[in-house]
């Protein structure tokens, strides 16, 4: 929640809750990974990217935005080990989204 707060809780908890995941519920290391990836997520041509994209992530039922960008970020800076369409799918898939719309408000 406090993380959430930091960003006057305009971020999908989903999102949150996997870069948690990613730092081992490391705080500092999520609020700055989480920074980062904002920073990244506003660049119109990464939002190109991930509309090019968008119908493959829906094809294997991976619907929240926020996470399939996400997914696209770290495969950009190299830090999976597979696709982004396979983390996404992975997280959807393994983890599932534990919160869904009305958690956000």
């Amino acid at each position: 929640m406090q993380i959430s707060a930091m960003w006057n809780h305009q971020i999908d908890f989903n999102l949150i809750y996997s870069i948690l995941k990613c730092t081992q519920g490391k705080i500092d290391q999520t609020i700055e990974f989480l920074s980062m990836f904002e920073t990244w997520k506003l660049q119109p041509n990464n939002i190109k990217k991930y509309e090019k994209k968008k119908n493959e992530f829906i094809e294997k039922r991976c619907c929240n935005h926020d996470i399939t960008l996400l997914s696209i970020f770290l495969e950009e800076k190299g830090v999976l080990g597979y696709t982004s369409i396979e983390f996404a799918t992975a997280y959807t898939v393994n983890d599932g989204m534990p919160f869904v719309g009305k958690d956000n408000k």
